[in-house]
């Protein structure tokens, strides 16, 4: 099984296939397998790379370094070790934040990004007590089932029983220290100030009437591209493959 390791942390990854270079992150506590439908259609015309973040899936759970920043530097750093260059770097959830400071940390890495039903770019006030306020719930006595709440309610209600049973049992395998302080991170994430620093082709794709208002983020970055799912939740990837792989299609013959 592939791995890069650094300081002690490795990342567990999956790569396949002959051409421009694309990479798969996935989002709070999920692993590389929430990229499964996209890995399989794009290796045929792509060298496609998906990882395990660092305390998902196969790879190493540090205490700590689970900022986004770090989780950024993380995916630069390995990057440079499997020698992928100007990759576009699709990240999902948590990790379409990621992909956005990617952009504006290390600006010469990535070709373009897209950035998957991230969490709040620019978020309200209220959004951001909402983040403070489960990172603290997780912390109590019942933080276990605070957490599989919050997953579930996040699959939605159009997931099949089998996919459902999969994204809870997979995020919630996730140590639960490791998941809070993914979600501390989020809220001292400076969203705003990353996306203005963004020079590269975005693409952000959300499901219909879901997560960021493009009123409110377009400012930020006035020549992204905006596409929506239908008929799926968060994990939309995984529901709608096909909406999701024809929208990161048609955004690569773009850039």
């Amino acid at each position: 099984m592939p791995f890069a390791e650094r300081d002690g942390v490795r990342l567990y990854y999956e790569r396949r296939g002959d051409g421009p270079e694309l990479v798969f992150v996935p989002g709070w506590c999920c692993d590389h397998t929430f990229y499964a439908p996209q890995f399989e259609h794009f290796a045929a015309a792509y060298t496609v790379t998906a990882i395990d973040p660092r305390g998902c899936g196969q790879s190493s759970a540090p205490e700590d370094g689970y900022d986004i920043a770090t989780l950024t530097d993380d995916v630069a750093w390995f990057c440079e070790e499997v020698g992928i260059a100007q990759p576009v770097v699709v990240g999902h959830s948590l990790a379409g934040m990621i992909v956005i400071e990617l952009a504006a940390r290390h600006p010469r890495l990535p070709r373009a990004i897209v950035s998957d039903d991230p969490g709040a770019i620019h978020p309200t006030d209220e959004a951001a007590r909402t983040y403070e306020a489960f990172a603290a719930a997780m912390a109590g006595p019942r933080g276990e089932d605070v957490r599989r709440d919050w997953v579930e309610v996040g699959v939605g209600p159009t997931a099949s029983d089998e996919l459902r049973r999969h994204i809870v049992d997979t995020m919630c395998s996730v140590p639960l220290p490791i998941a809070r302080s993914m979600i501390r991170g989020v809220n001292t994430w400076n969203g705003a100030g990353a996306l203005v620093l963004c020079e590269v082709p975005l693409l952000i794709l959300n499901p219909s009437g879901k997560s960021n208002d493009p009123f409110r983020i377009r400012p930020l970055h006035p020549s992204m591209h905006i596409g929506a799912t239908v008929g799926a939740g968060h994990f939309h990837q995984l529901e709608t493959p096909d909406q999701v792989n024809a929208m990161i299609g048609r955004f690569l013959e773009l850039i």
